[in-house]
């Protein structure tokens, strides 16, 4: 099963920019070029913005997969496999497969394994009360099979497969008379070795004889028998104990339940079905796929072995920022190059921080450091990463080590950084065809602080034409996306690179006032123009944290 102890996720923040994106799957590929005991997979938290995706279609590298929760899943915990169950099983076959798994529960399933329904112990149990109703074979429409296998028989005469039982349980005793009065056609008739009773079963067009005690039958019996069309069975069992058993032929399926099943999928939080389970009284839960096929059991005990989802968080080291349900996850390791925020783990972990403009800058020492040369894709999305995340070196985060590495990346990735960077940061700076909420998202984090929450968004332009498009797209929706998210303040960054300048626009009652306590800029109709600030990290968040804490009492 996935997720059961070797794949660990390599994952970036919510809203993912290029440098999570491509640190991930970077990391992730260095990682398996280092570590063959563990399989490690590049995730994502967000959707592809379109300078990543032009990234990504640039060096042929297929997005990463899209993980919103990493919240513990039935898929992680060793759960039955169990097979399924066709529902001609005979009731001793079942009883007796129980027993094998130490389970009480079987799942039936069909010829192309969708669930159908379940048996329990109980149902067996109610089941052998039905011993006293003479038609249950006829009623369950029971394979003469299993009452072959049920009997431990040796078939004498007539033909067995793909024939059902259509009459009553008759177990021969007294005179041919008295046998003759009281069978029907179609019935299984459990006889001695009495060659009248025999003839009597014959004659009264039983469907099937029983002759108990392996008792010798008479060739012309056998004779009379294959001329009627009724099964001859021999089995080494008494009258009184092939009458008892024989009732356990019946086929699983007429006692199973089939409606209102209860079943869990793969993905099922572990935390919902815990619930459920404590509401029900069933100890086994059929889990089963989109399409209804059936693909194990799980109980409470499994649930006892959850083994969490392993990651590594690269580029963002703070719990508003993470996947969801990182809290029930174990984290391996954290690479990024921001400031030190709330992430808690169970015990001590791997843990690379460096304040550098890009986490791929970080990354690519890594690589050096293991003897690892990257090939020409990972060369050019950390190359991708260093560029987006440093303005092409114009961010006061930028660092000569980032530039080094950048200039290193490029040979490795066989192009001219100049004229890729301009094509990356035009293709990302294109807003055609996007919603409001879509340019918000693109590269759009949460902080707190002073017990304030805000947003800062941030999109880069090369050109006045994109920067403009995008102001009039969302201007309209800051105010809506305020409500939606619940939080104070929105800030969204317009960073225009050839200028170095960044307007940016703002939502939230005392917005305004927050921005010129921070910056010292006058705003007006919602936008405040920052000449020289470029970096979110290192000049907005700071500047607004420190404003916001400088008007607490």
């Amino acid at each position: 099963m996935e997720g059961s102890g070797h794949s660990v996720k390599v994952i970036g923040h919510k809203n993912p920019d290029t440098d999570s994106i491509c640190a991930a799957i970077a990391y992730a590929k260095l990682k398996n070029a280092v570590d063959s005991a563990r399989r490690y997979v590049p995730c994502r938290a967000g959707l592809v913005n379109r300078e990543s995706k032009f990234a990504l279609d640039y060096f042929g590298v297929e997005q990463p997969r899209l993980t919103t929760d990493v919240s513990p899943q039935l898929k992680d915990v060793d759960y039955r496999l169990d097979a399924g169950v066709d529902a001609s099983l005979s009731l001793r076959r079942g009883w007796d497969l129980l027993g094998e798994r130490n389970a009480d529960t079987l799942c039936v399933v069909d010829g192309e394994n969708l669930l159908r329904g379940l048996v329990t112990i109980k149902d067996m149990a109610t089941a052998y009360m039905d011993m006293l109703d003479e038609g249950i074979l006829r009623k369950a429409k029971t394979p003469y099979e299993n009452i072959v296998d049920t009997l431990n028989a040796v078939v004498l005469a007539g033909e067995v497969l793909g024939r059902v039982v259509t009459g009553n349980i008759v177990v021969g005793a007294g005179s041919g008379s008295m046998m003759e009065a009281s069978i029907s056609k179609g019935d299984v008739v459990i006889v001695s070795d009495r060659a009248e009773s025999q003839l009597a079963a014959i004659e009264g067009e039983a469907g099937c004889i029983v002759v108990c005690q392996g008792a010798k039958v008479s060739k012309t019996i056998c004779s009379l028998a294959e001329e009627h069309k009724c099964i001859l069975l021999s089995t080494p069992y008494s009258t009184y104990v092939a009458g008892q058993m024989v009732v356990q032929a019946a086929p699983i399926g007429h006692y199973m339940v089939s409606e209102g099943l209860l079943t869990f999928s793969p993905h099922s939080p572990v935390e919902n079905v815990t619930k459920v389970m404590a509401k029900v009284r069933y100890r086994y839960f059929p889990i089963v796929d989109e399409s209804e096929h059936y693909l194990g059991m799980v109980s409470r005990r499994n649930l006892l072995n959850l083994e969490k989802k392993r990651l590594i968080l690269v580029d963002h080291n703070e719990k508003g920022q993470a996947v969801d349900g990182l809290e029930e996850s174990e984290i391996l390791e954290i690479i990024d190059h921001h400031r030190i925020g709330a992430v808690e783990t169970e015990g001590p972990v791997y843990f690379r921080n460096m304040p550098v403009g890009a986490t791929c800058t970080i990354i690519y020492q890594l690589y050096k450091e293991n003897g690892v040369v990257p090939d020409r894709a990972a060369a050019g999305l950390m190359l991708s990463a260093i560029l987006s995340d440093t303005l092409m070196f114009r961010s006061p985060t930028c660092t000569p080590l980032d530039e080094a590495a950048a200039r290193e990346l490029a040979k490795l990735a066989e192009v001219d950084m100049e004229d890729y960077a301009q094509a990356m940061f035009d293709h990302g700076g294109d807003v055609s065809g996007k919603s409001p909420e879509e340019l918000l998202r693109t590269d759009y984090k949460i902080f707190t602080g002073g017990g304030t929450r805000f947003g800062v968004g941030q999109s880069i332009f090369m050109s006045d034409k994109n920067r403009a498009a995008g102001e009039a797209l969302l201007k309209p929706y800051l105010d809506a996306a305020l409500q939606k998210q619940g939080v104070d303040f929105i800030f969204y960054m317009f960073t225009d690179v050839p200028t170095s300048t960044t307007e940016v626009m703002m939502a939230g009652d005392g917005a305004a006032e927050l921005v010129e306590r921070a910056f010292g800029a006058q705003t007006k109709d919602g936008v405040a123009v920052l000449p020289g600030v470029m970096s979110r990290k290192k000049q907005m968040i700071p500047a607004l944290l420190s404003a916001i804490k400088a008007e607490q009492p």
